[in-house]
């Protein structure tokens, strides 16, 4: 690729980055982002991905996630970041002297937790290994990005060897996906499940994949018809409320079915329901 182009396709993938974080942060320091994503892409030149892409295009995609997350400018700049100083000369006291403290912290908070993985069975039970991160994490914004890290990887996780395929699928069901799922960020443990379940399980992913498709039209329609109806009672009450539907996610279909013993057919509750309610008093 031409450096002209480089140039231009480096500034496509920063203004899009700022429009996501100006989404729901109209202030957002753009010139942060800006430099935060130019030093990572200096740092990163000649570094290729498996796909084929620039490296930078991963943290790139990370800090995407954490702008769609509405985390604040310090995290999406220390997302693009977040693999400087694990995968190339810069050091830690480089970002600092570069974007300051909190940034730093951030960053070297997330090149710890890329540097713990399982060394034993003992270790790799689940649960003890939540709470090491956790107690490794002293800003949960670190949680956050190593979250959005290992989204985006597996989003593109069908560029690895079969067997780091497996091994990332089951180390992201088994920790990812209930960290995601104790803060409270349930679309991103529902992603991180559904990726996971059909590196595992390719053919019963896409047999649910399939037959969740055939009827779709006629749950949407339920869904919009119980949601006028619900809606309707509320409104008698004066009680105001947001109503939204969504389909559940495969993973949880497959677990209900797996943990039951039932078929496809035998779940009834393929969507879902939120009424958000403000509080009184």
């Amino acid at each position: 690729m031409a450096v002209l182009d480089v140039e231009r396709h480096h500034q496509d993938l920063v203004n899009e980055l700022i429009a996501a974080a100006e989404a729901y942060n109209p202030g957002v320091d753009k010139e942060l982002l800006a430099r935060a994503f130019h030093y990572a892409a200096a740092a990163h030149e000649g570094q290729v991905r498996r796909s084929g892409e620039p490296f930078v295009h991963h943290p790139w995609g990370a800090a995407k996630i954490c702008a769609e997350l509405r985390l604040d400018e310090q995290s999406v700049a220390a997302a693009l970041l977040h693999d400087v100083v694990e995968d190339t000369e810069v050091e830690l006291d480089d970002i600092r002297a570069e974007f300051g403290d909190e940034i730093a912290v951030l960053v070297e908070g997330v090149t710890k937790l890329t540097r713990t993985s399982f060394q034993s069975r003992e270790q790799a039970e689940a649960e003890n290994y939540r709470k090491m991160i956790v107690a490794m994490a002293q800003d949960v914004r670190v949680i956050l990005i190593k979250l959005a890290d290992r989204l985006h990887n597996m989003r593109t996780i069908e560029y690895q060897g079969k067997q780091t395929q497996v091994r990332k699928a089951k180390e992201t069901l088994e920790v990812y996906a209930p960290l995601a799922h104790r803060l409270g960020i349930h679309a991103l443990k529902w992603e991180l499940e559904d990726r996971s379940f059909e590196v595992l399980h390719p053919r019963k992913y896409a047999e649910i994949r399939e037959m969740v498709a055939d009827r779709r039209d006629d749950r949407e329609s339920q869904v919009a018809l119980a949601g006028q109806v619900l809606k309707a009672e509320l409104d008698k009450v004066d009680i105001p409320a947001d109503i939204s539907g969504r389909a559940k996610h495969f993973y949880s279909i497959y677990d209900k079915m797996a943990k039951k013993g039932r078929e496809f057919n035998e779940i009834y509750d393929l969507t879902a329901m939120r009424v958000t309610v403000e509080r009184s008093g």
